[in-house]
């Protein structure tokens, strides 16, 4: 495979290895940095376990020898599913009708794989009805769960699942003075407020920046919690807040993030961020 990054070279080189070995999971858990410019990794998954011409053999995205690979493409092979979320959450009603669809008896082959998208937008009740349906996993059935943030999915399916990734959170992480000093800020929350005119002047200085250096900040959030951060700054003071409360600082983030591309009043945007930030202290 041409133009893949080391990290993508090693989950197809670990997917084979999966496959020769014959030791596929019942579940998979996959972080992705950008689901739909690396969702044919997933597909190509989808294909090893499905193609019936063993495309772990194969070094393309599509083994072009079957109508099995094809019809994955397409999304339109019968032993194929995948859940997208239905707004902003996915739904129970979504995962009981997929039970529904694949207790009945396959007509083509001996494997079924389902994938669900954004499995972190898994509302409580659905979260509930896929964990009962990981807990009891049908034979020959294999669940591939695809997240950005693993650490906003239940701890109870993570446990369900072999977690795979192709987000390497030590990569491409700006933490410079002054990431150092807004994270500070952040962490006190009321000092985003103090330190206003400061933070407006010299590090949010238009919507552009401020989408950048959110996005870092998410970054180095989340590879302080992967245990992938390298960095020779001090981090003793992520070690002083819980888990959870970090996670709501990266929700509130991406959550908050996609409002800058419209047409926004910047400052109010940045009263009503800071607002929630300090209701997180």
């Amino acid at each position: 495979m041409n133009n893949l990054t080391d990290i993508q070279n090693k989950f197809v080189s670990y997917i084979e290895k999966i496959m020769i070995s014959n030791k596929l999971s019942h579940a998979y858990l996959i972080e992705t940095e950008d689901s739909s410019t690396e969702f044919p990794l997933v597909l190509l998954f989808v294909k090893m376990i499905l193609c019936p011409l063993e495309i772990n053999k194969c070094d393309k995205l599509n083994c072009s020898k079957c109508n099995v690979c094809r019809l994955i493409d397409e999304k339109n092979f019968p032993d194929f599913e995948i859940i997208e979320a239905d707004g902003n959450q996915i739904k129970k009603n979504q995962l009981l009708e997929l039970k529904d669809e694949f207790q009945k008896t396959s007509l083509i082959g001996k494997r079924r794989v389902y994938v669900i998208k954004d499995a972190e937008k898994l509302n409580p009740s659905s979260a509930n009805t896929i964990l009962k349906f990981l807990e009891e996993p049908e034979e020959n059935i294999i669940a591939i769960l695809l997240t950005r943030n693993r650490y906003q999915v239940l701890d109870t399916i993570l446990s369900r699942c072999q977690i795979l990734t192709l987000n390497d959170a030590s990569m491409m992480i700006r933490y410079d003075d002054e990431i150092a000093l807004f994270i500070k800020y952040l962490f006190n929350g009321k000092d985003l407020f103090i330190h206003y005119k400061e933070i407006l002047d010299n590090i949010l200085v238009d919507k552009n920046k401020a989408k950048e250096v959110f996005e870092q900040v998410e970054k180095i959030i989340l590879g302080y919690l992967g245990g992938k951060l390298n960095s020779d700054y001090d981090l003793t003071i992520f070690k002083e807040i819980e888990k959870k409360t970090l996670l709501k600082y990266v929700s509130i983030i991406e959550e908050e993030i996609p409002k800058l591309v419209y047409n926004i009043n910047y400052k109010l945007w940045l009263d009503s961020i800071y607002t929630r930030f300090v209701e997180v202290c």
